[in-house]
C-alpha cells in the first residue's frame, strides 16, 4: 500500500504550526491514500484484528447482572471444543434404503444476537482462538470483507479456499442488499455442505436479516435458507464501553485538533466534509489498509452526515479504527449527532448506533493527545 503525507499545513488550508515548518514534516492524511490490497492478502489477513488478537473466554467478562453472557461463554466454548479432529467431511450420503427418515441435520453454526458493545466480537474472536485448529484452518473476517473476497476472488474459488477451513467466524453480519442475500446465502450453504462450521455475530436475529432495508419478503427463502445454517445465542446487556465510565470527551476546537495532530507522530489530520467525499472513491473493504499504521485519526468541522450511503461507509470506517484501536480526535459536532433522526429510527439505526458507540470510545482514548 502506498501512503503519501501531505504538504505542512493544517486542515482547509489553515497554517501548520509554526514548529512544524521543515520539509516533510506534519501528519498523513487519509484523503491522500488509495490503498490497493491483492486478493491473497485478503484471504491472508482474515485473522481477529488487532484489538481482538489477545482475547478468550477467560479474559470476557460477563456481567452479573445478565445471565446469557455467561452461558453464551460456556456454550461457545463447547462448540469450539466439538470441532476438533480432522476437518468435517460433508453431509453424510443418504442412505436410500433406511427405514427411518434421518433426521434433519443441526445447524453447523452459532449466530450470537445482542444489542452493541455486549462483547460479542470478543466472544467471536475467543472462538477463533479456542479452536483446535491451526490458523490458516480458520478464518474470521467482518461481513463486507467476506463479500469483497468474492468479488477478488470470484465465488468458485472462495468455496475452493474457504471449503478447506474448520471454522468461518463472520463478524457484523447484515444483509443491506438483495444481491448479498442471494451471495451469501449461496455460500454459506456450500461451505456447510463442505463441513465447514460457521459462527457469526449481529444486532439482528437470523431470520430477520434484511428487514426494513429492502423488500425482504421477495427474498425470504435465501433468508430463511440462511437462517437455517445457524443456532441464535441470545446475549442481553449494556454497552460495556459505557459501562460505569465518564462520558466522552466535547469535541476540541480546531487549533488543538491540529496542534494535536502536528504533534503525535503517525497520526492523520483531515477536514471531516473531505474525508466522508474520499471514502466514497475507496471501496469499503480497503478501509482496513487506509488506516494502517496510523498512531491517530484527527478530524477537523465533524457535521452530520448528508445521506445514507455516506453514513453506511462511515460506519464501516469507524468499525476499522475500533478493531485497531486508533484514537480519533475531533472538532465540531459531537459524535452522537453525526446521523439525523430518520437514519436512527430507520432500518440501519442498530448500525448507527454502533458506530456511535465505538466513535465515543476512540473519542475518549484520544483525550491523552490533546495538551493540557
Amino acid at each position: 500500500m502506498s501512503t503519501s503525507l501531505t504538504a505542512p499545513s493544517g486542515p482547509s488550508g489553515t497554517p501548520a504550526p509554526d514548529a512544524d515548518r521543515i520539509a516533510g514534516a506534519g501528519p498523513q492524511s487519509l484523503c491522500a491514500r488509495e490503498p490497493h490490497v491483492p486478493a491473497e492478502r485478503l484471504v491472508a489477513e482474515m485473522v481477529p484484528p488487532p484489538r481482538f488478537d489477545g482475547v478468550r473466554f477467560d479474559t470476557y467478562d460477563p456481567d452479573p447482572n445478565q445471565p446469557s453472557q455467561a452461558q453464551a461463554v460456556s456454550t461457545l466454548s463447547a462448540f469450539a471444543a466439538g470441532l476438533g479432529g480432522s476437518h468435517a467431511a460433508g453431509p453424510a450420503k443418504r442412505r436410500w434404503f433406511s427405514r427411518k427418515p434421518e433426521a434433519p441435520a443441526a445447524p453447523r453454526g452459532v449466530y450470537l444476537d445482542g444489542g452493541y458493545g455486549v462483547g460479542k466480537t470478543h466472544l467471536l474472536a475467543s472462538l477463533w482462538h479456542a479452536t483446535p485448529a491451526a490458523p490458516e484452518q480458520k478464518a474470521f473476517g467482518t461481513f463486507v470483507e467476506l463479500t469483497n473476497l468474492v468479488g477478488a476472488l470470484g465465488f468458485q474459488q472462495t468455496v475452493r479456499t474457504l471449503g478447506e477451513h474448520r471454522l468461518l467466524c463472520i463478524d457484523e453480519f447484515e444483509l443491506d442488499d438483495p444481491g448479498d442475500t442471494v451471495l451469501v446465502s449461496s455460500l454459506l450453504r456450500k461451505l456447510v455442505e463442505s463441513g465447514v462450521a460457521l459462527a457469526a455475530t449481529s444486532n439482528t436475529l437470523p431470520g430477520k436479516l434484511g428487514e426494513g432495508r429492502f423488500a425482504a419478503v421477495d427474498f425470504l427463502r435465501e433468508i430463511q435458507g440462511l437462517s437455517a445454517h445457524f443456532r441464535p445465542l441470545r446475549i442481553d446487556g449494556e454497552d460495556y464501553r459505557h459501562r460505569g465510565l465518564p462520558e466522552a470527551p466535547a469535541p476540541y476546537s480546531e487549533e488543538q485538533v491540529t496542534k494535536a495532530a502536528y504533534a503525535t507522530p503517525g497520526a492523520s489530520l483531515d477536514d471531516f466534509p473531505g474525508l466522508l467525499d474520499h471514502l466514497a472513491r475507496v471501496h469499503p473493504s480497503r478501509y482496513g489498509a487506509l488506516t494502517e499504521d496510523l498512531a491517530a485519526v484527527c478530524l477537523t468541522d465533524v457535521r452530520a452526515v448528508p445521506d445514507q450511503s455516506t453514513a453506511l461507509r462511515l460506519v464501516v470506517l469507524a468499525d476499522r479504527l475500533y478493531d485497531r484501536e486508533i484514537p480519533v480526535l475531533a472538532s465540531g459536532e459531537p459524535f452522537d449527532r453525526l446521523f439525523s433522526e430518520e437514519m436512527l429510527n430507520g432500518g440501519y439505526r442498530k448500525k448507527y448506533f454502533r458506530a456511535i458507540s465505538r466513535l465515543t470510545a476512540l473519542a475518549r482514548d484520544a483525550k491523552g493527545l490533546v495538551a493540557q
